[in-house]
């Protein structure tokens, strides 16, 4: 694998305490990865890499960085988390190729100057670590595009920040910062990251740019609240009209004809037709015993029997 020519090595997680110095003599090498081994240095003929444009040293133990990538001046990607590092050397600034660099998760209480000098460094990462400040030059940087600072001791905004107008990435999560300016004077900016900090709610940006922490999603359309349909209306039939029989009308029965038994033929000739209303039906026997003819019908009127 060695000698195929292949420009690109990678070494990763081989449980290197030393970098094997045939490493040294692949002058064809343009991408070197040797990440989480247990390297505290490099050799020093490692500046035979000439050629070199990306070194990945995370994950190791190194603390301090060793004098000889610094004269690897075509480097324009040097990662150096996850080790144990506290500063920078001054020859740091020879790197002037150099256009991302990566330092996250070490022991950096102090942001280092040396940066300063590096003319082409867009993409800086210093999260995990232990800033508290920020030097008030820092503006300085105007090459620098993206800054994460995630995971440091910050307790308030650093103000340099502001006068930085071409940051396009600004990450502070996991910080201590209570208060935000509003971000809106920074015209470059497309994303920035205030998660994790006890602030109250989302700071005041443009409107490109995307918002990455608690209470974002207040700067986005809210969501339709559920429609509740309305409850159907009881269906109540209507109750029937009451029906009204008509009443049978009354039968009038016809009252019977008083029955009045005939006089007797022999009644006639004497009856004063007049007195019949006065007559009492109690005489008709006597009629019929022949006494009619001996009676005195004028006083008829006035016998009692």
């Amino acid at each position: 694998m060695l000698a195929s020519g292949d420009p690109v090595l990678d070494l990763s997680y081989k449980k290197f305490r030393r970098l094997p110095g045939v490493i040294c003599g692949l002058r064809h090498l343009e991408k070197l990865y040797v990440c989480g081994n247990s390297l505290r240095t490099l050799p020093e003929n490692i500046v035979q890499l000439k050629g070199l444009r990306i070194l990945a040293l995370d994950f190791n133990k190194m603390e301090d960085i060793p004098l000889a990538i610094c004269q690897l001046r075509n480097l324009t990607r040097l990662y150096l988390g996850s080790n144990r590092l506290i500063s920078l050397p001054p020859e740091l600034r020879n790197l002037q190729s150099l256009r991302c660099l990566w330092m996250e998760s070490n022991y950096f209480t102090c942001f280092p100057r040396q940066l300063y000098d590096l003319p082409h460094l867009r993409s800086l990462q210093m999260g995990d670590n232990r800033l508290r400040t920020l030097p008030p030059d820092l503006w300085r940087m105007e090459a620098l595009r993206g800054l994460w600072l995630y995971g440091n001791r910050f307790t308030e905004f650093p103000r340099v920040l502001l006068r930085m107008v071409d940051l396009e990435i600004l990450d502070l999560d996991k910080n201590k910062i209570e208060v935000f300016p509003n971000l809106s004077r920074l015209p470059a900016l497309r994303l920035f990251s205030y998660d994790h900090n006890p602030v109250e709610g989302p700071p005041g940006v443009g409107e490109e740019v995307l918002l990455v922490g608690e209470g974002a999603q207040e700067e986005t359309p809210p969501l339709p609240k559920p429609r509740t349909p309305p409850l159907p209306k009881p269906r109540i039939p209507p109750l029937p009209k009451p029906r009204t029989l008509p009443l049978p009308k009354p039968r009038t029965l016809p009252l019977p004809k008083p029955r009045i038994p005939p006089l007797p033929n022999g009644l006639l000739p004497f009856l004063n037709l007049g007195l019949l209303p006065f007559l009492n039906l109690r005489l008709l026997p006597l009629l019929n015993l022949g006494l009619l003819p001996f009676l005195n019908l004028g006083s008829l009127p006035f016998l009692r029997f």
